[in-house]
């Protein structure tokens, strides 16, 4: 799998990491970083031997946000970014996962700054983990600008509204403790671990049934904004369909003889 100068692509075994990598700018974003951010959500759902995603950044930082000379129209490198978001001019919001959601779950392992972009980005991913000395916050409104990356519609569909109008409304800094605190990340670890554990998590997730984990998923964002009377109605369209699959008939008879199972995707 490929990347861009911007962002390094690696496999840890059924998952695929994607790093952020430019640490001499907190890793905001650029045009080369986002062309790759979107190409490593489809390779991912691409490839069946993925299982799940881990979404980091290089040097010690998440994300500082867009990077602002870039937004004024310096610094878009290659003529081949350039090319791709002319062809498709709505790949940066589904490199910042705004319009687009892979069906493999995305964990965040959030170090450092991870604030403007880099919350909104991180709104996208399913599991947060983060480092003690992380900072999160959407600063657009101090820069009297507008957090266009979802993040009025989506932060208070997943924290309390109070926290989330704060957030949105001061602009203001917020630490790891806080951020877990209204619920924004769920794993506060000491500095410089948020990626070994977002890669336990990962491994707890590829352990399981692939084909389960992907209809569960679905099932939860599909039915987040339902009532429960149509919500209950999609959940079982989603559930009943894997009770089928030969994973399913795998998992039970593992766990009758005592073995880890061997799911096929089947």
């Amino acid at each position: 799998m490929g990347g861009t100068e911007h962002l390094t692509v690696q496999r840890e075994g059924a998952t695929l990491v994607l790093t952020l990598n430019r640490p001499e700018a907190r890793n905001a974003l650029s045009l080369p970083m986002l062309v790759g951010l979107y190409d490593g959500w489809v390779d991912a759902d691409e490839d069946d031997a993925i299982r799940s995603i881990v979404l980091t950044g290089a040097g010690g930082a998440f994300c500082a946000g867009m990077d602002l000379k870039a937004l004024a129209g310096k610094g878009m490198e290659g003529e081949q970014y350039r090319d791709r978001l002319k062809a498709d001019p709505d790949l940066h919001w589904k490199a910042m996962l705004r319009h687009h959601r892979p069906r493999k779950p995305v964990i965040a392992a959030v170090e450092g700054y991870c604030v403007a972009g880099g919350t909104e980005i991180l709104q996208g991913t399913d599991i947060r983990v983060a480092g003690a000395s992380a900072t999160f916050g959407l600063f657009e409104v101090r820069r009297g600008l507008f957090p266009i990356g979802g993040s009025t519609v989506r932060l208070q569909r997943q924290i309390p509204r109070t926290h989330a109008l704060e957030m949105l409304l001061t602009g203001r800094p917020y630490t790891a403790e806080e951020a877990a605190g209204i619920g924004l990340i769920g794993h506060v670890v000491p500095d410089g671990t948020a990626l070994e554990k977002a890669l336990a998590v990962a491994e707890q997730i590829n352990a399981c049934g692939p084909l389960a984990v992907e209809a569960v998923k679905a099932s939860v964002y599909e039915t987040a904004e339902l009532t429960e009377t149509d919500g209950l109605a999609a959940e079982l369209r989603r559930g009943w369909p894997v009770f089928d699959t030969a994973d399913a008939k795998e998992g039970s008879r593992a766990f009758t003889e005592k073995r880890p199972p061997v799911y096929r995707r089947a």
